[in-house]
């Protein structure tokens, strides 16, 4: 029986497939390892070759992170709630902006969108200086308020917000306007509910940047009951050992948010990439 060749639209499939297979497990070896550490005994990190089982599975530090005399949970709660309150602000206030570069006709509307976006250019460090004066004048640093009041704007996210919003026909608030629905009911009832999936995206984006913020809790926070997780990691090392062990038990922890918000978001950030799809 003669065999039919190969489709090459087939083969290029397959391969694409086995590509993105390595790829991804290439990306994923780090956290496998990860996980597998904060499992083992101290004197198996550096083993050679890696042993991506542990040789004997130890709960002691996991145990530590949450009950040991150096808890992670105050921590733990402060990164939820200065990434919960900043995360849940940008996207209501990024939204909010975008409509209204998108769908509200004002003079100088293009002008200011543009200026908005040559803010982006500006790297955060910059301003490091500058919101510190102004933090210490208002009498909010060293609080989480620091933290949470610079990242309630993002230019990112009225970018993305307005580029979504701009699909959405200007038939459907139009009718809504000649039916007497002024914006902000318009807003509330008509178009928030048509960009759940926009806004699931940029909230798992806005508060992963959040949650994994470093620099601006190295800079604002002093006290040692304020840190977030980032800062948190600071106590396994010493002048003279690092805690690896104990240090990947704690980040393996700080992951299970994140986690959940993808899996909550996960149907959302799907139907908008299935929009996307079908409207290009």
């Amino acid at each position: 029986m003669e065999q039919k060749p190969i489709n090459q639209l087939e083969f290029t499939k397959v391969f694409m497939t086995i590509l993105f297979l390595a790829l991804g497990g290439v990306m994923i070896a780090p956290f496998l390892w990860m996980v597998s550490t904060s499992f083992s005994p101290s004197q198996d990190v550096f083993r050679y070759p890696n042993q991506w089982i542990p040789s004997r599975i130890v709960f002691d530090h996991h145990e530590q992170i949450w009950s040991g005399k150096a808890s992670f949970m105050p921590y733990y709660f402060n990164s939820i709630k200065v990434s919960v309150i900043s995360a849940g602000g940008a996207v209501f206030l990024a939204a909010l902006a975008a409509y209204a570069f998108a769908k509200i006709e004002f003079p100088g509307r293009g002008i200011l969108f543009l200026f908005s976006l040559s803010m982006m250019m500006i790297p955060p460090q910059i301003l490091f200086v500058p919101q510190f004066i102004m933090f210490n004048w208002m009498g909010i640093y060293n609080t989480h308020w620091s933290l949470i009041l610079p990242g309630l704007f993002t230019i990112f996210g009225v970018f993305m917000l307005r580029q979504f919003f701009l699909s959405i026909p200007n038939e459907i608030s139009d009718s809504a306007m000649i039916d007497g629905a002024g914006h902000f009911r318009i807003f509330f009832q008509m178009m928030l509910p048509l960009a759940k999936p926009a806004l699931a995206t940029f909230a798992v984006l806005d508060f992963s940047w959040h949650w994994n913020d470093y620099e601006r809790a190295l800079v604002f926070l002093i006290d040692k009951s304020l840190f977030t997780i980032p800062l948190g990691l600071q106590n396994f090392v010493d002048a003279d050992h690092i805690d690896y062990t104990g240090m990947m038990a704690a980040c393996s922890a700080g992951i299970i948010p994140m986690v959940i918000l993808f899996l909550i978001g996960q149907k959302f950030i799907i139907q908008g990439i299935a929009g996307s799809a079908v409207k290009g």
